[in-house]
């Protein structure tokens, strides 16, 4: 696929999406490789525009250079913003209670320690999913868990278990809690699977995505 189709596509994916207002987003492609730039009117717009430029067909990368424009009805006191992020915070079910929230000029900080990658990420996206936010900051980190005995064997018999996922030439390594992904995947789709089923593996603190989503 030539650099002005990938363009083309990923232009008219982010016009087919509803939830993304694409008229100030520009889109430029090499090699498989593209760049959003522009503006949007919400840190969600942001995140959900970055996941369809990612979900066409001959995209192996997305650089999100996109800045949040937000429209003055959505503009918030730091205080008044942190103080609705806390309650956002507090009433999902997979965010523990030590997850703090910290504001400054709409930029939200995440701290506190959790167990599991899902809470962070869950925490990362009930944040950005306030009005108001300009981007997130995760800093939440996790705590040290017993290495479990045998976390690459069971990486890759998740990797079997899942439907979505062809990863035969996947290949798994680990040292001290963090595990090492490599090898090529035919999808963003099938890379994100490989990416969650790692993070979920007991005693894993860090994973390193080395996978190559390759069409």
């Amino acid at each position: 696929m030539s650099d002005q189709d990938l363009i083309t596509n990923v232009t008219e994916e982010l016009f087919w999406d509803p939830r993304i207002d694409s008229a100030a987003i520009d889109v430029s492609a090499a090699d498989g490789r593209v760049s959003l730039r522009g503006t949007v009117g919400s840190y969600r717009e942001k995140r959900e525009a970055k996941k369809a430029a990612a979900r066409v067909y001959g995209v192996t990368s997305v650089t999100d250079h996109l800045t949040v424009d937000l429209l003055d009805e959505f503009s918030r006191e730091d205080a008044d913003l942190r103080g609705d992020v806390l309650r956002a915070l507090t009433l999902d079910v997979f965010v523990p209670a030590d997850v703090d929230a910290s504001v400054v000029d709409g930029l939200v900080t995440l701290t506190g320690t959790v167990d599991w990658q899902y809470q962070r990420d869950d925490a990362e996206l009930v944040a950005g999913s306030v009005p108001g936010v300009i981007d997130v900051f995760d800093e939440i980190t996790l705590r040290k868990t017993p290495k479990a005995a045998a976390v690459k064997d069971d990486i890759r018999k998740a990797f079997k278990r899942n439907a979505r996922l062809d990863a035969d030439d996947l290949s798994v390594s680990t040292s001290n809690g963090t595990v090492t992904l490599d090898g090529p995947v035919s999808s963003w789709a099938e890379h994100d699977e490989a990416v969650a089923a790692a993070w979920a593996a007991p005693g894993v603190t860090e994973v390193n995505d080395n996978i190559l989503v390759a069409y």
